[in-house]
């Protein structure tokens, strides 16, 4: 086996806290790894790999499963009540070698009347990769939101994403930070949820008719990969990634829940920020700990195919009860 397969293997194992479009793709490359002394060559080649490696342009197509919590309307309360649900995500990106990229995805939830696709989001994004020690970049997506839904969802229709990893240190810092904004017409649609959430929390609201529709997050990580190489055969490998999240921000309206596979996009470490059944907003511009989450998220690759499961583990700090809860979700897909 020549070096240069094993630099391009070894790409996605030295990635960041939050895995980028180009690191995905280059971990895909069936190549025989037999021999190799893995801990030694990650440590000689660890300075080298993004920089001796080519990015590609690759399609992916993923589906996501996971548990969520919807917060709905209730027949014997001014308050909502949440229930946890089965969330379906499909989604669709088209990811250049110049680092940028473009997705599609679907919410789908089984609302207790049917199966109901409630959300629609595109998703422009940018990766810069040039660098060996660090990656950074940036992601805008817009929601498209049904009306007249029986749970809530936020009003903010875009989203703003950014995010820095440095790669040298054994356990990879990132930090993150998202900012979402909305319309005063998708507000309206949703105050009458808006004023319940926030009468939860703090047992009155007064609702300004100036209010400026935005939020704004703070993420900061931990993460670590660990690998094992032909597994079930030679072209496949195990990923185990534990990864600690700390949120921070504003909780005026909450950003809009998604779930994405780690494995491709930039939007990692936003998934499921506030997987609690007692989500409560806010009705000041506070700057607040917002949750700690801890993720144990696996993977299984062979050839094209990958799977992808994730346990989350949530505290919600606004919480003054069952503060404590976890989800779980499945992503699949192929890169081509």
């Amino acid at each position: 086996m020549n070096w240069r397969n094993c630099i391009i293997l070894l790409c996605l194992f030295l990635g960041g806290g939050v895995a980028s479009a180009q690191d995905s793709i280059k971990n895909r490359m069936a190549i025989d790894t037999s021999s190799l002394d893995y801990d030694a060559l990650f440590n000689e080649l660890d300075g080298l790999l993004d920089s001796l490696s080519a990015p590609r342009n690759f399609a992916l197509l993923n589906l996501g499963v996971g548990t969520g919590y919807y917060d709905y309307e209730s027949k014997s309360s001014y308050l909502l009540q949440s229930y946890r649900k089965l969330t379906y995500a499909p989604s669709l990106g088209y990811y250049s070698k110049t680092g940028l990229g473009l997705s599609v995805t679907a919410m789908v939830v089984n609302d207790g009347r049917n199966i109901n696709p409630y959300m629609f989001y595109c998703t422009g994004s940018y990766d810069y990769l040039k660098n060996n020690h660090f990656i950074t970049g940036i992601a805008v997506s817009h929601f498209f939101t049904k009306d007249s839904l029986p749970f809530y969802t936020s009003p903010l229709q875009n989203e703003l994403y950014a995010y820095f990893t440095y790669k040298k240190f054994w356990v990879k810092p990132s930090v993150a930070v998202s900012y979402g904004w909305g319309s005063r017409s998708s507000y309206e649609q949703r105050e009458e949820y808006i004023t319940s959430l926030r009468l939860t929390l703090n047992g009155f609201t007064q609702i300004d008719t100036k209010e400026n529709i935005h939020d704004l997050n703070l993420i900061t990580s931990l993460r670590h990969d660990f690998f094992w190489m032909d597994v079930l055969g030679k072209n496949d490998y195990v990923r185990l990634t534990p990864q600690i999240v700390f949120t921070s921000g504003t909780q005026k309206f909450g950003f809009n829940q998604t779930s994405n596979t780690y494995a491709a996009v930039p939007r990692t470490g936003s998934n499921y920020l506030y997987s609690s059944d007692n989500v409560f907003l806010d009705d000041k511009m506070v700057f607040q700990p917002l949750s700690l989450t801890g993720y144990i998220k696996t993977e299984y690759a062979v050839g094209k195919f990958f799977i992808q499961p994730q346990l989350v583990f949530d505290y919600y700090f606004p919480a003054d009860q069952n503060r404590f809860t976890t989800a779980f979700v499945m992503n699949a897909g192929v890169i081509f």
